[in-house]
């Protein structure tokens, strides 16, 4: 159910990078504060790479919500997974040629992949960028967060915590899918933030977004490294993780191995959030999933009726521990716990 109340009703806090689209340029602060509602009802077409797991889920809470307060229609395709390119590249040019849509907003499964298709369909529909990095090549508009910025937050989280009398502090590391456009830069911001610091990968597990696959990861890490203190990674590795720790607990209590290892996410997801509440992870970084949701469907609204729009944007990285957790406002990072996946707004 989508809620009632007109979503973000005060002004959010975003990061703008001038000139677009790339992060390695000056980025500042601005308050942000949403558009009216729209003139048309215009009709916007998304394609992301799955809605299964508790993150494309919050980014498809926010776009669905923020086009019905803003009065627009929207149609959501879904890759399947981080594997599947031929099948992005196939749903991304049958938006095109939609003659129905009048812009096409992507969360890339890759970061180059689609750069020759992209160049190509511009050139009939606006092409916005939501979430995962990407080459520029044909966009219009671009939403995100540095991945480089989300793994170093973590990295340096991790290195300064207090490991007395440890010359090293060996940990499996679980970037997510090889081939994603934003694993890249997270893998490369954490390994830069623990370079000089007692932290070292003994095992880097890559695989999908899937909970089940990254349980088969973090099991077959332990197995082959029981020498591990923290499971860093992905968040659904992190969810995974803490049900991993918990059955390899010897019966009875909390003790042995498994209750002396820390886990930490790269990224923010209800049930990161759960386990943070209850002491299982120990931290993870949030780049407001819904709240990039809703900014891609108003720079989208803002590109359609010729207002000013920035270009290049995205929500202030905050690093949430139990410490800073009364201070976030969860409403830009976790949709309503009833909220299911939505294809299509408004619904049929």
């Amino acid at each position: 159910m989508l809620s009632t109340l007109a979503p973000l009703a005060r002004a959010a806090e975003v990061l703008r990078w001038e000139p677009p689209f790339s992060y390695a340029s000056p980025a500042t602060r601005q308050p942000y504060a949403p558009p009216a509602k729209a003139r048309r009802a215009w009709k916007l077409c998304v394609v992301v790479p799955h809605l299964k797991d508790a993150y494309w889920l919050a980014v498809n809470y926010g776009m669905i919500d923020e086009a019905r307060r803003l009065g627009v229609h929207m149609q959501v395709l879904e890759a399947g997974g981080y594997p599947n390119l031929e099948r992005q590249r196939s749903l991304l040019q049958a938006c095109a040629e939609a003659a129905d849509m009048d812009a096409m907003i992507l969360g890339t499964v890759s970061f180059d992949g689609l750069s020759d298709l992209l160049r190509d369909v511009s050139r009939k529909k606006p092409v916005l960028a939501t979430v995962n990095d990407i080459a520029d090549a044909g966009l219009a508009a671009k939403v995100g967060v540095s991945w480089y910025d989300m793994g170093r937050q973590v990295g340096e989280y991790l290195a300064g915590l207090p490991h007395p009398g440890q010359a090293r502090v060996p940990i499996a590391w679980f970037p997510g899918p090889r081939d994603a456009g934003w694993v890249p830069f997270v893998d490369k911001g954490f390994r830069d933030a623990i370079r000089d610091s007692p932290i070292a990968i003994v095992s880097t597990g890559w695989g999908d977004t899937d909970k089940t696959v990254q349980r088969d990861l973090v099991q077959e890490a332990l197995d082959a490294h029981p020498e591990v203190r923290y499971l860093v990674g992905n968040a659904m590795m992190a969810e995974a993780a803490v049900g991993v720790l918990r059955g390899r607990q010897p019966e009875g209590g909390p003790g042995g191995r498994a209750g002396d290892i820390g886990v930490l996410s790269t990224y923010f997801t209800p049930g990161v959030y759960r386990g943070i509440v209850r002491g299982k992870i120990m931290a993870a970084p949030t780049d407001s999933p819904v709240l990039q949701g809703r900014l891609s469907v108003d720079q989208a609204v803002e590109l359609l009726e010729g207002r000013r729009y920035a270009r290049h944007m995205g929500p202030v990285i905050r690093l949430v521990d139990r410490r800073s957790l009364p201070h976030l406002d969860l409403d830009e990072s976790m949709p309503p716990p009833t909220f299911t996946p939505q294809f299509r707004y408004p619904p049929r």
